[in-house]
């Protein structure tokens, strides 16, 4: 499993830069009031990406904050006991009591 991971990525590195070096011509973006920028094609459409991710990802953050939010205010919401009990030898840490509240398992 873990070489087919390198030769995905692999593949994956080798595929853009064979678009990198195939997009080397310059091209031209055309700005407001008569601003251009002139740079090659490659270095144009993986700026646009990056801008597209990092709006995408400002668009998610007050949602994200929102859950973390929520989050903390459910697990703040749980009875909490006082002081753990003594464990005895015999009961291992897997052995779970279904009768006792558990805490959400959650992703954040």
């Amino acid at each position: 499993m873990k070489y087919l991971l390198w030769l995905l990525k692999a593949a994956i590195f080798f595929t853009l830069f064979a678009f990198a070096l195939n997009n080397q011509q310059d091209a031209t973006v055309y700005f407001f009031f008569g601003t251009q920028w002139t740079a090659p094609a490659v270095l144009i459409v993986l700026t646009a990406f990056a801008l597209g991710v990092a709006v995408g990802v400002l668009g998610m953050v007050p949602r994200w904050w929102r859950h973390r939010s929520a989050a903390r205010r459910a697990h703040q919401a749980l009875p909490h006991p006082a002081a753990p009990a003594p464990a005895s030898p015999a009961a291992s840490p897997a052995a779970v009591d279904p009768a006792l509240p558990q805490p959400p398992v959650h992703g954040i």
